[in-house]
């Protein structure tokens, strides 16, 4: 029999989230219900139900559906099986230590925020959600007592960093990703206590899946012609009613281990198991006719001491060219997680 997704509206963060998303990923976990969160907003929204085409039977395997643009803006679907996300769930339990409790602050439409409820489900206890408004240090000290957590974006660990710092450091785990950070940033929050740790990953992986440089247990990375590749249980199967698409971002190896792979087109290098991940294969600023780097030029203005954060781009000059290259990979960009 057919199986079709449900769909599921991603309310602002609060008590609503506990009452209208929790119980639909739990379903979609133990396989009875599959799932897709639409964003908020009109706009997110009807591009989300165009790619994720409810009417139309799902993928075999799939149980939840990530919508998301990546960098290209391009809407489309990372179709996931609960088994896919549950690896990295309990991956990720492994690496901090054990299970605990989870503090919502990001959005439940993105893999980061579906992994906090998807954690908190292997862990069998509740969220605890960061409402918009609401302080860190009266969320934290309503979580229970134990082992707790949270995952948020660089800007959120800033601004915590600046008026909260107690309250993070509170916290066994704190999970950043979703962007490059400031490594003035993290090692400013190491500094003050906090146990911060990178994540590199993507909606394609069910999220962050190399922690600090080192990938979870169960996940390979290596890095070839087409940048930083990564394979493991948590790989997704593909994108919603796109086998184009799926074809070239997922490849089967030819090894022995017949692994699937994923093409993040990110460029890395490794050093051992250690992963660095310098920025896009595609993400250059063309100027006179040479290639620059604006991870490279943002590290430059950081590191000057009158600059809090920089985020570089290019823009059209009738002198100096059009300033942006276009992307050179035959699909869409992946996202990354939260």
């Amino acid at each position: 029999m057919a199986r079709h997704l449900s769909l599921v509206h991603a309310p602002a963060l609060g008590p609503a989230v506990l009452d209208d998303v929790w119980p639909a990923v739990q379903a979609a976990l133990d396989g009875d219900a599959p799932l897709a969160v639409l964003p908020a907003g009109e706009g997110p929204q009807a591009a989300a139900r165009a790619v994720l085409a409810a009417d139309e039977p799902l993928e075999d395997g799939a149980d939840l559906v990530v919508v998301t643009s990546g960098s290209t803006g391009t809407p489309r679907g990372v179709l996931l099986s609960a088994g896919a996300v549950r690896a990295s769930a309990t991956a990720t339990l492994d690496r901090l230590g054990g299970p605990g409790s989870w503090l919502l602050a990001l959005p439940v439409s993105a893999v980061a925020g579906l992994q906090v409820l998807a954690r908190s489900a292997l862990a069998d206890t509740t969220p605890t959600v960061l409402g918009p408004g609401d302080r860190l240090t009266d969320a934290v000290a309503a979580m229970p007592a134990g082992r707790r957590y949270t995952a948020l974006v660089p800007i959120q660990l800033r601004r915590a960093l600046t008026a909260e710092p107690d309250a993070l450091r509170a916290l066994d785990a704190v999970l950043v990703g979703g962007a490059a950070t400031d490594p003035d940033l993290l090692t400013a929050a190491r500094d003050a206590g906090v146990a911060v740790i990178t994540t590199y990953g993507m909606s394609e992986t069910a999220g962050g899946c190399v922690y600090d440089g080192v990938p979870l247990d169960g996940v390979a990375v290596r890095v070839t012609g087409h940048g930083v590749e990564l394979a493991g249980p948590q790989l997704a199967l593909g994108y919603r009613l796109d086998p184009v698409a799926t074809a070239a971002a997922f490849s089967n190896d030819t090894d022995t281990d017949g692994r699937r792979w994923f093409r993040t087109q990110d460029v890395g290098t490794l050093d051992g198991v250690r992963l660095t991940v310098h920025g896009r294969l595609d993400d250059v600023v063309v100027t006179g006719g040479v290639n620059v780097s604006p991870q490279a030029v943002e590290a430059a203005l950081r590191a000057h001491p009158a600059v809090a954060d920089a985020v570089v781009a290019g823009r059209p000059d009738p002198e100096w060219g059009p300033g942006w290259s276009p992307p050179s990979c035959r699909h869409p960009a992946p996202s990354p997680s939260w």
